[in-house]
């Protein structure tokens, strides 16, 4: 069974396509207009091992805010349609990842309920053109409409370029943790028979 999803998202301000494969090489295509945005998402991609091929348009002219959490809701969307019912999953996963002098947590619950728990203080305002506090939307974006429970923590750090690639890299390692197969998990991984 193959694990792949092909994710449209059509508003007044953004036009995204998203392409992703679960159980990929980390092979990832990303042209947001965003540069910065696009490094981060080809971290994530990369240290998940997914294949991802995202490509957006925004009204950039206004900011980058709009491209950015409608990718990360469209990421979101990919994901849970990727995983299917979930059955054989491992479903719980957690990773510190160390960027030079950040630390960064990411402990994500395949959980069905989508929701974002973000501790992390970002300063300057920018790096690359890119605003700090748009981490938050995507992530915000990308855990809610994926039903995943995701804890983003910065255990520590001072570079706002090495924070921000911490949690990219944390989140892809994790969610690649979390939708592994495990070979001894039969069904769905709930005591309750669903997520």
């Amino acid at each position: 069974m193959t694990r792949t999803a092909h994710i449209t998202r059509k508003t007044g301000e953004t036009d995204i396509c998203v392409d992703l494969d679960l159980d990929g090489t980390g092979k990832v295509s990303a042209s947001t207009g965003v540069g910065f945005f696009d490094h981060m998402l080809s971290a994530l991609g990369r240290h998940g091992m997914f294949d991802l091929a995202v490509k957006a348009t925004g009204d950039l002219e206004v900011d980058a805010h709009h491209t950015v959490e409608d990718v990360g809701i469209a990421m979101g969307q990919a994901f849970r349609a990727a995983l299917g019912d979930k059955s054989g999953i491992t479903r719980f996963s957690d990773v510190l990842i160390p960027m030079d002098e950040a630390l960064v947590l990411c402990a994500v619950d395949v959980s069905g309920r989508g929701e974002l728990f973000w501790d992390v203080e970002i300063g300057p305002d920018t790096v690359g053109g890119f605003d700090t506090q748009l981490g938050h939307e995507f992530f915000c974006g990308l855990a809610r409409d994926a039903g995943v429970t995701m804890h983003v923590r910065e255990v520590t750090g001072e570079n706002a370029h090495h924070i921000l690639e911490a949690c990219f890299k944390a989140c892809g390692r994790a969610m690649r943790q979390a939708c592994e197969p495990d070979p001894r998990q039969v069904g769905i991984p709930s005591t309750k028979g669903s997520l």
